[in-house]
């Protein structure tokens, strides 16, 4: 196991007063409420990055009373490194306060070769559940998640998955990821009928991207009383300032290339986005912060899902929280401009 924990932190002293700074939220017509912020652990996690930096992100984030982890099988890279390199910081920093944390973890893209490591089987569904748990050291998550919709197995082998995974003290409740509204309402139908906690729909969810207003999914959602917890609210880094002069050299557009591509910062998407900036300006918040709030205020969105690579942003995203209202005009002055 790769372990790079060259710089070792001090013995990690939670902040007393972490729940004063959060706002939390329903999830759903369920007892559970979510931080208006959660931590994604999609990147900055793996083996390849830098481990003293991960836990001090997570420490800063358990201070500021963002007590939901979210993490998937594969994310790294390497794949299920971001999950091996969070049971390490648990061991370290968390595990006395394992029940004040909400851990999720995902399956349903591909983890291993071969036809039983991708998709939506049973067999993937339930061998990868327990890979997460050896690789955290967990003995169950609070939520586990189908990560994406697999057309070709049937709903009821896949939500029969999910069922066994609480069913087996595994996981407490359960979600989906990515599905569309038809298919959220037929996977509700069969939990409901199972007699399964179906907590949560995980949909990619920003200014410019609005597939689920489109599809009807929130209200679906509120309709069968599911929460939200909506990934890339900043469309992978588009909605800050960090592009609007040259594109800097350590940005995702430059490093990595395969979630934001160079030839996505358009001429038009980047005179958008200055002009989003000048109304975020005006509202005494950066850019990133304002599509936070953008997305909050929906009461439909339990929360939102931030991933950050060093805690200073994590800090500036929590700091949304401080202006969550719009008035009609900032919202008009928003939609003319995506239009």
């Amino acid at each position: 196991m790769h372990i790079n924990d060259s710089n070792p932190l001090p013995v990690y002293i939670p902040n007393e007063k972490r729940y004063d700074v959060m706002k939390y939220r329903r999830c759903g017509k369920s007892g559970i409420q979510l931080p208006l912020l959660s931590l994604g652990l999609w990147h900055n996690f793996g083996h390849a990055n830098d481990f003293t930096k991960a836990r001090t992100i997570l420490r800063t984030a358990f201070d500021h009373g963002i007590c939901h982890f979210d993490l998937a099988n594969n994310y790294g890279p390497p794949y299920g490194s971001a999950e091996e390199n969070f049971g390490n910081i648990f061991k370290k920093d968390f595990t006395a306060y394992r029940d004040e944390l909400l851990i999720s973890s995902k399956a349903g893209w591909d983890m291993w070769p071969g036809p039983y490591g991708n998709l939506g089987s049973k067999k993937y569904l339930i061998a990868s559940c327990d890979q997460s748990l050896k690789r955290m050291g967990l003995d169950y998550v609070d939520i586990f998640y189908h990560h994406r919709p697999d057309p070709e197995t049937p709903l009821e082998e896949t939500m029969g998955a999910l069922d066994q995974i609480v069913r087996q003290g595994k996981a407490l409740y359960v979600g989906i990821s990515q599905y569309n509204s038809e298919d959220t309402a037929k996977a509700a139908k069969i939990l409901t009928a199972l007699g399964t906690p179906f907590l949560i729909h995980q949909p990619r969810y920003n200014m410019m991207d609005r597939w689920v207003e489109e599809d009807g999914l929130l209200n679906t959602l509120e309709e069968i009383g599911v929460g939200s917890i909506v990934f890339s609210p900043l469309q992978q880094g588009i909605l800050t300032n960090k592009y609007l002069g040259e594109i800097p050299e350590d940005s995702r557009a430059k490093k990595d290339g395969r979630y934001l591509k160079t030839n996505q910062l358009t001429d038009e998407v980047l005179n958008k986005v200055k002009k989003l900036n000048t109304i975020a300006q005006n509202r005494n918040q950066s850019l990133a912060q304002m599509a936070i709030a953008w997305l909050l205020k929906d009461e439909r969105v339990s929360s939102v899902l931030v991933g950050v690579s060093k805690a200073e942003q994590l800090k500036d995203n929590v700091a949304a929280l401080d202006n969550l209202s719009f008035t009609t005009e900032e919202l008009n002055d928003i939609e003319q401009i995506l239009k």
